[in-house]
C-alpha cells in the first residue's frame, strides 16, 4: 500500500528541459537503465523490469507526456481529446437500442434494459480498473502492454490527451463484449443492453476526464475527484471505481479516510 504522497518524489525540473519541462532521464536509485524521457517510451520501459512498478507509480505532473513512438501515425493513434468519446460512440449506443426497440421490445423494457445495461458497466469498469489496468508487471512486454494501457495515465496523469480511452482501442473492446453477449442475453436484448453499456462507458470516460481537469462545485462530484486523486496520489491499490463507489464497497477495496487511518 502506498500511503505517502507520491508528488513528494517529483523530480525537479531545470531550464535545460525539453519544451515538455521534462527532465532528461529517470533512473531508479543507481539501476542499470534509465527512461530518457526525450525519446519515445514505449519501448523502453519494458527494459526497466522490476523497477518498473516505482518509476511508474512516482507521478510527472506535467501537462503533457512525453511521445509513445517515433512513427507520427502511431504517435496520432495514442492521442484523443475528450469530445471524441461522445461524438463517436453516443451515436453507436442510441443506434443498438433503438434496434432492440424495432425488434418489438415496449418502450418501458426498453429504458429498464439500457439502465441495466449502464449499470453493468459500472461493474466491468470495476474489473478492468482493478484487474487489468493495475497488473503487476516485471516482465519487457508485460510492462509495455501495462504503460499503454494504464501506465501512462499514472505516470502522467494531467496529460488530458491520454486520458480517455482512443476509439480504436474501445472499438476493440466493444467487439469483444458485443460477441460475449451473443451467449449472455437474447437476440432482441442484447442491442439495448449493449447499448447501455455504450451510455455507461462514454458516462465513465467523462467523468474521468473531470474529475482530473473539472472544478466540480457539486459535492457529489467534488467528492469524486477527492476519491479518484487519492487513488493516484496515495493509496493506489484500492478505489478502482470512477463513477461509482460501490464495487469497492462491495468488494472491500474502498480506502480509508486520513482521519480513520489516524484513530487507528
Amino acid at each position: 500500500m502506498i500511503k505517502t504522497p507520491l508528488y513528494l518524489f517529483l523530480p525537479s525540473f531545470t531550464a535545460n528541459n525539453s519544451v515538455l519541462g521534462l527532465p532528461r532521464s529517470q533512473n531508479m536509485g543507481g539501476k542499470e537503465f534509465s527512461v530518457d524521457l526525450n525519446k519515445p517510451l514505449v519501448f523502453q520501459v519494458g527494459h526497466l523490469g522490476e523497477t518498473y512498478q516505482e518509476w511508474v507509480h512516482t507521478p510527472i505532473l506535467t501537462v503533457e507526456s512525453p511521445r509513445f513512438f517515433k512513427s507520427d501515425f502511431m504517435e496520432m493513434l495514442t492521442r484523443t481529446v475528450w469530445w471524441v468519446v461522445p461524438v463517436v460512440w453516443l451515436p453507436v449506443a442510441f443506434y443498438f437500442i433503438r434496434m432492440s426497440y424495432i425488434m418489438g421490445l415496449a418502450l418501458p423494457l426498453v429504458i429498464i434494459l439500457s439502465v441495466f445495461g449502464a449499470f453493468v458497466w459500472t461493474f466491468l469498469e470495476y474489473c478492468f480498473h482493478r484487474f487489468l489496468f493495475h497488473l503487476d508487471t516485471n516482465s519487457y512486454w508485460g510492462n509495455t502492454f501495462h504503460y499503454l494501457i494504464h501506465g501512462c495515465h499514472h505516470k502522467h496523469p494531467n496529460d488530458g490527451l491520454r486520458l480517455v480511452i482512443p476509439p480504436a482501442e474501445a472499438a476493440i473492446l466493444a467487439i469483444m463484449f458485443w460477441n460475449l453477449y451473443r451467449i449472455l442475453f437474447t437476440l432482441s436484448t442484447r442491442p439495448v443492453i449493449f447499448g447501455g453499456g455504450l451510455i455507461g462507458y462514454v458516462t465513465y470516460d467523462m467523468v474521468h476526464y473531470y474529475v482530473h481537469h473539472g472544478q466540480p462545485t457539486k459535492q457529489s462530484i467534488k467528492s469524486l475527484k477527492k476519491y479518484h486523486l487519492n487513488h493516484h496520489f496515495r493509496i493506489q491499490n484500492k478505489g478502482f471505481g470512477i463513477t461509482t463507489t460501490l464495487w469497492d464497497r462491495v468488494f472491500g477495496t474502498l480506502p480509508k479516510t486520513k482521519a480513520a487511518e489516524r484513530s487507528g
